[in-house]
């Protein structure tokens, strides 16, 4: 049974269409609200929440709704969600009802299309027997002392504000999020990044062989409230590791820039000139969460940050349709300024080639207009749709670092060109052969051993190292 439901509509969904929703179950139910109005739930008689729908949000940019759903629908559309209770057994069916009536009021679509129904659906269930909710955040499943957890069947799941609210409620508790999807789910770069370190998980339910997690491959269990690895498992879950071969690749850049403070700081430029110089574009989209619905401006993203400071503003981007480019960015304040993190994937199919000419050039204008502070390229074998799966893949091939730094620092590993204000640290000879992969590993090892006691912090690991240390509790598989 489905659990989330999304109307698209080309026109706002007003109280009328609201109201009409809404009575997808009869008279017999309530209307509630929480988050100052911005989610409006369907309840039982006793106040018990069975759907909570967010506030609608305008979609502009182009290629979201067949990025994360794959349904085309041409923006400008109303993506109006609905999120349906897992404890209740009509509520699957009251949220299809719901955004049914939205979408025949309005003339739009319903994603998933066989949960569309207009029909009411009456509550036969005793909600009375049924357990309360733990949690005031509607994406929360199970709420334990140890973790938040948010289940999601839909085929790719994206950092949403529902999850971002999950996130935040996880974090503010101490507590793990836990998203436990069925293996033929997939996350978007957002979402993984969000899942990034333990406690938190992504937790694979498969029909034959139990829980692992989607990104280490550890075999997992439930006890004391969250879900562990399952103690002396016989190695990684054979999901996991039986991935198949790809001839795609993914171009990622993680990149910092740090900019004095001021009145006239405009924030975005140093992640337009990249995606310029490796996609022949800008940015067609940002926003705070998925789906991206704001039309690329470096003005307001910098109205946003600036509106929130001191505290950090992460925001996500991405390309336009024809050439998959996802970015996040975190901007913070910090004694040295206001500083960007940024990382960017483009993906590339096998008879694509991989823009490694623009490297330098992207180097040269971050360098002498964006404050750049240093900027790690590397490659890995993996989709080119950007999205992850629930099983392993080739980690990243470094293939460049770059300081910007006034003076080269002796090293006994790669000898840096100078870019303008800028040391360029080549690391792979054949990035795009799989065999240079062992060398440039030891390049950037070395690399690093040199430049760490000198630069310190300013110095990144490769995308992705963290996500690798995270397979620290994966058994080790016996003979």
């Amino acid at each position: 049974m489905t659990k989330d439901v999304i109307a698209l509509t080309p026109r706002m969904p007003d109280l009328p269409a609201l109201l009409a929703g809404l009575y997808a179950g009869g008279p017999g139910l309530g209307v509630d609200t929480l988050a100052e109005g911005a989610v409006v739930q369907l309840c039982a008689t006793d106040g018990r929440p069975l759907v909570s729908v967010e506030a609608p949000v305008l979609v502009q940019v182009p290629g979201e709704t067949v990025r994360l759903l794959g349904h085309d629908v041409p923006p400008p559309v109303w993506w109006t969600e609905a999120r349906a209770s897992t404890a209740v057994a009509e509520a699957g069916r009251l949220a299809g009802s719901f955004a049914g009536r939205l979408a025949t009021v309005l003339g739009g679509t319903v994603w998933p299309p066989e949960a569309v129904t207009t029909e009411v659906v009456p509550l036969t269930t005793d909600v009375s027997a049924v357990p309360a909710p733990a949690s005031t955040a509607p994406a929360v499943d199970v709420l334990t002392d140890r973790a938040a957890i948010v289940i999601q069947d839909r085929p790719l799941v994206a950092m949403t504000s529902w999850l971002s609210d999950a996130l935040r409620t996880a974090t503010e508790g101490e507590r793990a999020l836990q998203i436990v999807t069925p293996p033929t789910a997939r996350l978007t770069l957002p979402a993984r990044t969000a899942l990034r370190g333990l406690p938190n998980r992504w937790v694979v339910q498969d029909p034959d062989l139990g829980y692992y997690d989607g990104l280490s491959g550890v075999i997992l269990h439930w006890t004391d409230g969250a879900f562990a690895p399952v103690p002396d498992a016989d190695g990684p879950a054979a999901p996991f590791t039986a991935a198949p071969p790809t001839d795609d690749r993914q171009l990622i850049l993680s990149f910092r820039t740090r900019h004095p403070a001021g009145e006239n700081l405009v924030l975005g430029g140093a992640l337009e000139a990249a995606f310029r110089h490796l996609t022949g574009a800008p940015p067609a989209g940002w926003s705070t969460a998925e789906p991206v619905n704001l039309p690329w401006s470096t003005r307001p993203l910098t109205d946003l940050a600036r509106s929130r400071a001191p505290r950090p503003t992460w925001l996500t981007a991405v390309g336009r349709p024809g050439r998959p480019a996802i970015a996040t960015v975190r901007v913070r304040r910090t004694t040295g300024g206001v500083e960007e993190e940024i990382t960017l994937a483009v993906g590339h199919g096998a008879d694509e080639p991989v823009p490694l000419d623009a490297i330098a050039p992207l180097v040269e204008t971050l360098a002498a207009d964006h404050d750049l502070v240093t900027l790690l390229t590397s490659l890995r074998a993996a989709r080119r749709d950007l999205t992850v799966p629930p099983h392993a893949e080739a980690p990243p091939v470094p293939v460049s670092l770059t300081l910007a730094v006034d003076e080269p620092h002796a090293t006994t590993g790669p000898q840096p060109v100078r870019l303008g204000r800028a040391l360029h640290y080549p690391l792979s000879d054949n990035p795009l052969n799989d065999g240079s992969g062992p060398k440039a590993w030891d390049r950037f090892t070395a690399l690093m051993r040199d430049l760490r006691p000198r630069w310190g912090g300013d110095v990144p690991d490769v995308p992705d190292v963290r996500d690798l240390r995270d397979l620290r509790d994966v058994p080790v598989r016996k003979p």
